[in-house]
């Protein structure tokens, strides 16, 4: 339990400091953002519990693919917001982002690729 608790504590403090650096700096803050951290956390969550290998290659691999599809979101929020405000636009690109992972996900099924 004291894992788990230690675990909770330290992912949500990465998430508290991305948007502690992005109310002082929007590039900073955007960086920080994009760096895969919580993948990273993930990876060492899986070794450090022993996870056997290709479980944790598995994670990288699937990750990589589930990131791409939801790229277009972060194009069409920021030309959004000013537009429709924030909630509109957050479900505008939420839904976005289901539409680009279905279509993309039926896209790379030709090559091998299950998502879904």
């Amino acid at each position: 339990m004291l894992w788990l608790i230690f675990k909770y504590l330290v992912t949500a403090g990465v998430v508290v400091a991305v948007s502690e650096f992005a109310k002082r700096s929007d590039r900073l803050g955007g960086l920080i953002a994009a760096l895969p951290l919580v993948t990273v956390l993930a990876l060492i969550w899986l070794y450090v519990e022993r996870q056997p290998q290709e479980k944790i290659a598995n994670h990288a691999w699937y990750t990589f693919w589930y990131v791409v599809p939801t790229l277009p979101m972060f194009l069409v929020f920021p030309w959004l917001l000013p537009r429709l405000g924030f909630w509109p636009t957050l479900g505008v690109s939420v839904l976005l982002t289901v539409a680009c992972f279905a279509a993309f996900a039926m896209a790379v099924r030709r090559f091998g690729i299950e998502l879904l």
